[in-house]
């Protein structure tokens, strides 16, 4: 059973692609669309799903990259702006929570818990993507790169998206998938729960979290331990 006490007024924070929803398919997708227009052959989907990790201009640069494209940086700079517009447009087409997300945020806020998304991903589009899934709203903010002074791995991302929601950094909790969740909250000083299932490079099991999660059906009781030992 849940330790209901050790949640209340806890503040847990969570990246929002590869932890919350499975977005790789439209971002993939998105990054296709571009490479099919330039001319270049498409990605495949299980060689650019680790790369998700670090942001969509990495993702495309990368893409460009093994297209053979020259300066791929430079190129993907250039490009950026149409990735967002197509990838805007088609943002929830086929992502999708991950299985059991949405009771384990409706256990944690019946606890007494605060949620925050703690996200590399622009906040607009964090919010678009949430609303379209329905899930905005088991949410007291979302913090994306574009709303804080310094991104994740840095320890700034997560210290202010505590803050935004009035939460108390000494009982929080990260919740990601990948290395710059790691490093967030090692350098703030939280617990970290990582999921097994989503977008790295290095497996999470490597990255030393705290809790290692199988399934979203276990991480109230997760949080639970991990704020009852603070």
């Amino acid at each position: 059973m849940t330790d209901f006490i050790a949640l209340d007024g806890a503040t847990i924070a969570f990246d929002l692609d590869g932890t919350l929803v499975d977005s790789a398919p439209d971002l993939i997708g998105a990054m296709n669309a571009i490479l099919i227009a330039e001319g270049l052959a498409p990605r495949a989907y299980a060689d650019a799903r680790p790369f998700i990790s670090r942001g969509a201009r990495w993702l495309l640069q990368w893409g460009l990259a093994g297209a053979g494209v020259p300066e791929p940086a430079a190129r993907a700079a250039a490009m950026f702006c149409r990735f967002i517009d197509h990838y805007g447009e088609r943002i929830a087409d086929e992502s999708r929570p991950f299985p059991g997300v949405i009771d384990a945020l409706k256990a944690l806020r019946a606890g007494g818990a605060k949620l925050v998304v703690c996200t590399n991903k622009p906040t607009g589009l964090s919010i678009d993507l949430l609303s379209r899934l329905g899930m905005a709203e088991l949410f007291d903010g979302v913090v994306g790169i574009d709303a804080v002074t310094a991104a994740k791995p840095a320890a700034a991302h997560l210290i202010e998206a505590v803050a935004a929601v009035g939460g108390d950094l000494a009982r929080t909790v990260m919740v990601g998938d990948a290395d710059t969740d790691a490093g967030a909250a090692r350098a703030a000083g939280t617990p970290l729960i990582l999921v097994d299932f989503g977008y790295t490079e290095i497996p999470a099991s490597e990255l030393a979290p705290d809790i290692l999660l199988h399934h979203f059906e276990d991480l109230a009781d997760a949080c639970a331990a991990l704020l009852a030992r603070t």
